[in-house]
């Protein structure tokens, strides 16, 4: 059986930007009609927030691999080894893990999900799954390069990490990093909104520090207009959105504009 493309790994071999958005649901549904816009190189499923099984996670790749759409899964900390190597295994092509304080558990996240062969020094074996367009029994060597072939992104989220940013972003396996404002700042026990200009410069540093070692910074942003702050600074692969936080926005917006509608009727 042919191995099939990893849509990331590509992009990022070729120094390609990369564009993508995030899905709490598990919905297959969702997964599809985001590839069939034909507007996303790939979905993140931000599993950390939601609860799922592992046929959700099956037919999220399924769907996502119509249209050649890749597919990033975010795992919790505490389990990322079983997620993160289940998540694989049904298809995803890239693993984003959250929460990490220190490089030495860097190290450990990026052994599980490196092949267990004697020139890799991982720990991920050959368990026959899905994987990539149901590539269940290729040989061991192909099953280790697409092994290899996952792209691992860490969130830079505590203040540890972000003080031992060069040593994280030197370690052989990070493919990308991602500022979070929002543990960070908690793990500095502030409120986010009262220390923007912090938060800022600390996400500076990171994003030159992954840059000045070969590693993509990736940044979330909420519309297309905020990415030109961060391409000038040398960034270009983008998370654009947020499937709850778009939601609730509407749901915010023209709530209050309806009831505004029929208080101006006196309906109510």
């Amino acid at each position: 059986m042919a191995m099939k493309e990893n849509k990331l790994r590509q992009l990022l071999n070729e120094g390609k930007p990369s564009v993508s958005t995030r899905l709490w649901s598990p919905w297959a549904f969702y997964s599809e009609a985001l590839a069939s816009t034909g507007k996303f190189d790939y979905m993140e499923f931000v599993a950390e927030y939601a609860p799922f099984t592992q046929y959700d996670l099956e037919n999220m790749c399924r769907a996502s691999e119509l249209y050649n759409m890749g597919s990033m899964m975010k795992v919790d900390f505490q389990s990322r080894g079983y997620f993160a190597q289940k998540a694989v295994c049904a298809g995803f092509q890239a693993i984003m893990f959250a929460d990490h304080e220190s490089c030495d558990q860097v190290r450990e996240s990026v052994k599980m999900m490196k092949p267990k062969t004697p020139q890799d020094g991982g720990i991920f074996g050959y368990p026959n799954r899905r994987y990539i367009g149901c590539q269940s029994h290729i040989s061991q060597m192909a099953h280790a390069q697409r092994l290899r072939d996952i792209v691992l992104s860490f969130m830079i989220e505590k203040h540890e990490t972000v003080e031992n940013i060069d040593e994280l972003c030197s370690i052989p396996g990070v493919d990308m990093i991602q500022f979070g404002p929002s543990d960070y700042c908690m793990s500095l026990g502030y409120n986010r909104n009262d220390y923007v200009n912090e938060f800022k410069e600390a996400e500076r540093k990171c994003i030159k520090a992954a840059l000045a070692h070969g590693v993509q910074p990736r940044c979330e942003i909420g519309t297309a207009d905020d990415a030109k702050y961060y391409i000038d600074l040398g960034v270009r692969h983008f998370s654009i959105g947020d499937q709850f936080k778009v939601i609730k926005a509407f749901w915010d917006k023209e709530g209050e504009k309806m009831a505004q509608v029929l208080a101006d009727e006196k309906i109510i």
